[in-house]
């Protein structure tokens, strides 16, 4: 599982003219789900992304995480994450297909609200075509991968 988190101002989500998701201050994070990710890999990636220490506590740099902050989430499914080159065209077959990476998202965005709270996660639409809009803030933005995907 590969996670790009952005501490953003603001962002939002929109699939087909329809808002999906949009939140205030807080994190957007792009989601790849690789075909080696499992339900377990995937609770402790979303605990993780809760976890992260990415904002100042005064004159102390990277000391608060978005829950202390009492920010919001916005999470974005995007398999492109997994693209290999083959020469100049892109192939995804180490992302997971549909259905089981929509069922790994659903999870992952549950977790998210089990943790933090249903009122502070917010989504794009999943397998859709999006445009995504963010402003960042910083800039500030973290790659991070699941263990068994690291290499």
């Amino acid at each position: 599982m590969r996670l790009v988190i952005q501490r953003v101002l603001s962002g939002s989500v929109t699939s087909e003219g329809v808002v999906t998701g949009a939140i205030g201050p807080g994190i957007m994070v792009l989601l790849g789900i690789s075909r080696d990710d499992t339900e377990e890999i995937t609770r402790q990636m979303a605990r993780k992304l809760l976890n992260i220490r990415i904002w100042a506590d005064g004159d102390k740099a990277w000391t608060l995480n978005v829950m202390q902050k009492n920010y919001e989430v916005l999470v974005v499914s995007q398999f492109t994450l997994y693209a290999v080159m083959k020469g100049n065209r892109p192939d995804f077959h180490n992302a997971m297909a549909n259905e089981d990476a929509r069922n790994l998202y659903e999870l992952f965005v549950q977790e998210l609200r089990n943790v933090y709270g249903p009122e502070k996660i917010q989504t794009g639409a999943f397998g859709q075509y999006m445009n995504i809009s963010l402003l960042n803030d910083g800039p500030v933005t973290i790659n991070i991968e699941s263990k068994s995907n690291s290499q």
